[in-house]
């Protein structure tokens, strides 16, 4: 009866997942899609420790409750204390996490002796050295994003040997373990490499292997890291559910990993380039020539940009990228759109796939600002319009708008990266604090144009200064 009543509970469980991943997809059914999944992880929970086979003792009962209420209150706090700037670093720290807990339930596994047949430790093993690469990689993701240690490319002579080596390490560190330590046997080495401590070495070669794997990784490339190190961390927990006999881990876990890897397959076509070319090159930003001349660029005010937006302009297209967020100006962008639409005008967003710091980093932020959703329009809907668009503000955005990245005989981190038609437009406006490039490094051509206007501004105050002018024109 017991194990019928928890069958129920991990496919109720498993439904809610996938209803609340399917409204993840679009802004205003988000916030419900997370409620759901949320319950389903209750059930789940609850599935787990009180209707199932595991029933645990006062004292293992006590450690789990205090285990789930530290969870629930840093999550909760996290929740309503990080800045919308900083979610990238929250999903990234939340998913390393989680591929670090699983790998040490894996080992956990081993240290228990329950790994018995050959399918369980090898999928054990698997559960370990993903787990792991997920953990230590996402750590460094958080540390590039918040700027804190290891920003741009860091890359070291020979880097690629040492990956290899580690690779070739883990591989035979796995052989001694499915081999009951026979391998270490043959070197000499059995009193010391028992099939235990060679799972702590290989816990701690893919911790190894997972900082090597993403320090090379710039910056413009951090969103399609985190994704494909949150489908790392799914699969790990289906390996996970798989060893412990867990459905609702198994089905959860297979949910995330292929959501994640679609994802990471979109977000690699978006920026243009393979993921094989993100993953083992990374992005390296070219030097800047110091003595470059510098270009002319035309300066325009809040007054000068007001007045033509007012009078001149009829169809308007607006541009927001990670600047927008750094200074929290979606009100302000909002108080703009209302601004212009009060004189009559059409006003659109354009949102690039990797416009920010996450997938849908910019239609989030704009939706808590009471943007209409139906005015948000992806990249590949809004590219023609650009053409009959009498004006584009683009605000903290700049590599997906550089026409760099178009130029077939300029070889650049942003080559071949499909970008927002921008310069297409009668009129372009940046709202921006100054002319340094975008996170890729590069110098946008965008700035240089003779249709482009630069009204440089810290965000926030910037559009609140152009709003102030449209009334006033």
């Amino acid at each position: 009866m017991e194990q019928i009543a928890t069958f129920i509970a991990y496919l109720v469980a498993a439904g809610l997942f996938i209803i609340g991943i399917r409204r993840l997809r679009e802004a205003e059914t988000a916030r419900s899609g997370n409620t759901l999944a949320g319950l389903g992880m209750i059930i789940a929970l609850v599935a787990t420790l009180f209707v199932g086979e595991f029933t645990p003792d006062l004292i293992n009962a006590l450690g789990i409750g205090v285990g789930v209420l530290l969870g629930a209150v840093l999550g909760a706090f996290s929740a309503q204390r990080v800045p919308m700037t900083a979610m990238p670093q929250m999903v990234a720290t939340f998913n390393g996490l989680g591929g670090g807990a699983i790998a040490l339930v894996a080992v956990s596994e081993f240290y228990q002796g329950r790994a018995t047949s050959w399918v369980a430790v090898i999928t054990a093993l698997l559960t370990v050295i993903i787990g792991s690469i997920s953990f230590s990689g996402s750590i460094v993701a958080v540390s590039k994003l918040q700027e804190i240690a290891l920003s741009g490319s860091v890359t070291f002579p020979g880097q690629q040997v040492v990956n290899a080596i580690i690779v070739l390490l883990i591989l035979a560190l796995s052989a001694n373990v499915l081999a009951g330590g026979a391998i270490a046997e043959v070197v000499g080495l059995s009193s010391f490499l028992t099939p235990f401590v060679t799972i702590l070495i290989l816990l701690v070669a893919s911790l190894i292997l997972g900082f090597l794997f993403v320090i090379p990784i710039g910056g413009a490339d951090m969103p399609v890291v985190i994704s494909l190190l949150n489908a790392f961390t799914g699969l790990a927990a289906a390996a996970s559910g798989f060893v412990l006999s867990n459905y609702a881990l198994l089905i959860g876990g297979t949910i995330v990993g292929a959501s994640g890897t679609i994802l990471t397959q979109q977000m690699s076509s978006s920026l243009g380039r393979p993921l094989s070319s993100i993953v083992f090159q990374g992005i390296v930003a070219p030097e800047q020539d110091e003595e470059e001349e510098e270009r002319e660029v035309h300066e325009a005010s809040a007054e000068e940009v007001g007045s033509y937006l007012k009078n001149e302009a009829e169809k308007i297209i607006m541009v927001p990228g990670y600047g927008l967020a750094a200074s929290q100006a979606q009100g302000a962008m909002y108080e703009l759109m209302q601004a212009l639409e009060d004189e009559g005008k059409e006003v659109k967003f354009a949102i690039h796939p990797v416009a920010g710091r996450m997938p849908g980093h910019m239609n989030v932020l704009l939706t808590e600002a009471d943007v209409p959703y139906e005015q948000l329009y992806d990249m590949e809907d809004i590219n023609p319009e650009f053409e009959e668009t009498d004006g584009v503000i683009i605000v903290g955005a700049n590599d997906v708008v550089n026409p760099v990245a178009r130029d077939e005989e300029k070889q650049t981190a942003i080559s071949g990266m499909p970008i927002l038609n921008a310069d297409h437009a009668e009129r372009v406006i940046f709202i921006k604090r100054s002319l340094g490039p975008g996170f890729a490094g590069v110098d946008n051509e965008l700035f240089y144009q003779d249709n482009t206007w630069m009204f440089f501004s810290d965000a926030n105050q910037g559009l609140h200064d152009i709003a102030e002018a449209v009334k006033n024109a």
